[in-house]
């Protein structure tokens, strides 16, 4: 059995995520000592493991909590699964689409600058020039950012 700081420790988390993930049902809950210590066992460390992994692949919570469900039935058919990365997958082919897009604006800009001034800093004016903008609303197919990334 770990206790929190044990198991952050082990898996990388910090002690205020493993409470948030056990807050909002991602993690099970603790058992408590007579001193209400949570303790950890080894199914929760994996678990946790699993979380803090497909987090630093950019799945969201919500994905997430669908592929631990999934995964807790070993046997069922993991098309579901493949249709939770392979969306993941196409957002993140969308946001490179949007990185691309920002920084070849962001040369465009800087190419412009001359230096001198701050008035006439062509850096401010193109910022200040929404004819350019990268904003989602002017290009549908460009995803927003995740809410809970």
């Amino acid at each position: 059995m770990l206790t929190i700081g044990r198991l952050a420790a082990t898996t990388g988390c910090k002690v205020e995520t493993i409470r948030y993930y056990e807050r909002i049902g991602l993690l099970p809950a603790a058992e408590r000592t007579s001193g209400n210590q949570r303790l950890y066992d080894d199914a929760a460390r994996r678990r946790l493991s699993f979380l803090r992994h497909a987090r630093e692949l950019g799945f969201p919570l919500a994905a997430i909590r669908e592929l631990l469900r999934l995964a807790d039935h070993p046997d069922q058919p993991c098309s579901s699964i493949d249709r939770i990365a392979r969306g993941h997958l196409a957002q993140v082919r969308l946001r490179l689409v949007r990185l691309r897009a920002l920084e070849t604006e962001l040369e465009r800009i800087i190419t412009q600058c001359r230096g001198g001034a701050v008035a006439d800093c062509r850096v401010i004016e193109s910022l200040a020039d929404h004819r350019h903008c990268l904003a989602a609303d002017h290009h549908p197919e460009m995803p927003t950012p995740l809410e809970d990334n």
